[in-house]
């Protein structure tokens, strides 16, 4: 599971590297591998009176499932948080025919760096017994829908 993360990871950053138009011609010809499907959307976020969404709550593309920030908008603490951002996650990822053991690369915004263990308690586990390569931030002026907690991440399909 570590060698194919591993992988997933390079397959990702020679896509994302071809993209930018930065990448060698052998990684250019990776890209096109990758990046030749269509690109899937899920969970269109439209604001009011908006016709034209904002922004996706993933974007399946090139063998990758992208999944949006997922934030918790209610009164509790960072566990209860932590854990409900954690499902909506999964629930996005199933849609996108992925899952939590796929996810090779994980960012996570604290609105208050203190809740770093407590965090780490609730998320522990999650992705299996090999986890994602993680990123974890305290955001400056918390972070949006007064959410003790933000997670984004990047998975295979």
């Amino acid at each position: 599971m570590k060698t194919q993360r591993r992988s997933l990871i390079k397959k990702l950053m020679a896509s994302v590297a071809g993209v930018a138009g930065i990448g060698v011609a052998t990684a250019h010809a990776k890209t096109a591998e990758l990046t030749s499907s269509e690109k899937e959307t899920f969970s269109p976020y439209t604001e009011p009176g908006q016709e034209v969404p904002l922004f996706s709550g993933s974007v399946k593309q090139g063998g990758f499932v992208f999944v949006a920030g997922k934030g918790a908008h209610f009164e509790g603490d960072i566990k209860a948080h932590t854990d409900h951002v954690l499902n909506e996650l999964e629930k996005e990822l199933k849609k996108a025919g992925s899952s939590m053991d796929k996810v090779v690369k994980v960012n996570v915004y604290l609105a208050d760096l203190n809740d770093y263990t407590a965090m780490n308690e609730v998320y522990r586990g999650r992705f299996g017994n090999n986890p994602p390569v993680r990123t974890t931030v305290a955001t400056y002026g918390g972070v949006p829908g007064d959410s003790l907690v933000e997670i984004d991440c990047i998975a295979a399909v």
